[in-house]
């Protein structure tokens, strides 16, 4: 997959995308950009219906292509480092969305396996 990043885009078209693609993740866009491993702080969350350009440090146009075999660190890493975006992975768990910061090494399809499994519906728990 790749994804356009201009500065009229929103938010929400690229979560969109990533999520038609990764349906048990989900991508979020933050103010600042966090460390390897690190969280990023909910106060820095942008909405959806924010523009790229209110949410970057360098601005250029161009693509970012996603494959399933990259890691959620390479991913977050190359947002960040092409076009100054904050982004963080999240992965499905049940009803809950989980920061990916413990497993950042793992790749996209591994993920959303993981995640696909933890959101399956036990009939034995009420």
């Amino acid at each position: 997959m790749e994804i356009s990043i201009n500065d009229n885009r929103k938010i929400f078209d690229i979560q969109e995308e990533f999520n038609n693609l990764f349906p048990y993740l989900k991508i979020e866009f933050f103010s600042s950009i966090h460390k390897p491993g690190c969280a990023s702080a909910k106060i820095f969350l942008k909405h959806g219906n924010k523009t790229l350009k209110e949410c970057r440090s360098i601005l250029k146009r161009g693509k970012i292509t996603i494959t399933p075999d990259m890691t959620v660190n390479e991913v977050e890493q190359s947002f960040g480092s092409k076009y100054g975006l904050g982004v963080q992975i999240f992965r499905k768990s049940g009803k809950a969305w989980l920061e990916t910061t413990v497993t950042d090494s793992w790749t996209l399809k591994d993920q959303n396996q993981q995640g696909e499994e933890l959101s399956k519906v036990n009939p034995d728990m009420k």
